[in-house]
């Protein structure tokens, strides 16, 4: 592990080094990639110093342990290595974790889809709660949720919705979301107080930046219309909105949140940006999800992932059979307690992974 610790140690430096050297400063893809990997590398620097600290201190300690005449100053010397040892195997078992390769997409910020799936309007009204649980989720780690396009259900909710999120490591968070969901619940739109099942589809991609995926303006149909749902004044009455085709994949891509074409341009560009990202980014996940058993990760949007039910104030996500008795809390935004858990499950894979390589 030293051996290690040591090697990252070279690299971080070298990094330091280039950061501060005038041509890369002037490369900004270069300075803006190095700042990244200098920014990721520095909770491992961080633990390593701690580390060589806690192996400085069990040294001491084994010394007057070992040297030391005075029975007082040994019987200290002893509880200082049971309370060191500790430190250092817990200390470990956190580098270890840090040690396995990090997703490179962890880091960046994500676009975020939510489809009413089977179930009609109940469907719509589903994945509109789903909307509020994943804004009120953002608003508490105080990131920056994006309206991008939506398609409201005839009884409330929504039959598609998408937004961007930006803030600290969103992906890294938000794509153990990716899945169906489903509820079982009764019916706003039910008079015989029957229970039914209702899905909704929620994919969490992460967003391309300039950098990731080059787009020829030539390769791009630009089409307008006008907004509509909610929007004031500007709706129905503007050309605002936006429809972009990019003709080589015949992707399609729509926004009309803003009232600004400009910015209603600039939001559907970044949307086909990441959708076409997300061609090369899948073949990365297929090959993650034959090398591990758990779908914690694998994209998989046609997985069932977690169900909400209602009667019994259930959350269940079926990937780490994990049951919680907390719906409306769940439902009010406080889903990181199944976040963590499903991170420590992929961490576990990965340390596994990492000891059989």
């Amino acid at each position: 592990m030293i051996e290690k610790l040591e090697a990252i140690k070279v690299r971080y430096e070298d990094i330091q080094t280039q950061m501060n050297d005038p041509s890369v400063m002037a490369d900004m893809k270069r300075y803006i990639k190095l700042s990244k990997d200098y920014k990721e590398l520095q909770p491992i620097m961080e633990a390593f110093e701690l580390y060589k600290n806690i192996l400085a201190n069990l040294d001491h300690a084994r010394d007057i342990l070992y040297n030391e005449k005075d029975e007082e100053f040994r019987a200290m010397a002893k509880e200082e290595l049971a309370v060191l040892t500790g430190d250092k195997e817990k200390l470990e078992e956190e580098i270890r974790v840090m040690l396995v390769p990090a997703d490179p997409e962890d880091r960046k910020n994500a676009v975020v889809e939510i489809r009413a799936g089977t179930g009609g309007d109940e469907a719509s009204i589903f994945a509109g709660d789903l909307f509020r649980m994943y804004n009120k989720y953002c608003e508490n780690r105080r990131w920056k949720v994006d309206l991008v396009d939506f398609t409201e259900g005839t009884m409330g909710g929504f039959k598609e919705i998408i937004f961007d999120v930006s803030g600290e490591n969103v992906y890294g968070q938000l794509k153990y979301e990716s899945g169906v969901h489903r509820v079982q619940r009764v019916p706003q739109t039910e008079t015989q107080g029957r229970v039914h099942t209702s899905a909704a589809t929620v994919a969490v991609l992460p967003e391309a930046d300039e950098f990731d995926v080059e787009i020829k303006t030539a390769d791009i149909r630009k089409d307008t219309f006008c907004s509509s749902g909610p929007g004031g004044q500007s709706v129905n009455t503007t050309y605002s909105a936006i429809r972009l085709t990019h003709i080589p994949s015949g992707i399609v891509v729509s926004c009309q949140d803003e009232k600004s074409q400009i910015k209603n341009y600039e939001k559907a560009l970044k949307v086909l940006r990441t959708r076409l990202y997300e061609l090369e980014h899948q073949k990365y996940l297929d090959e993650i999800s034959k090398k591990r058993k758990t779908m914690v990760s694998t994209g998989d949007r046609s997985a069932k992932i977690r169900t909400y039910n209602y009667p019994q104030s259930r959350v269940t996500d079926h990937r780490i059979n994990m049951t919680l008795y907390n719906l409306p809390t769940i439902l009010d935004g406080e889903v990181q307690p199944l976040i963590d858990a499903l991170q420590l499950a992929e961490n576990a894979e990965r340390l596994k992974e990492a000891g059989n390589e």
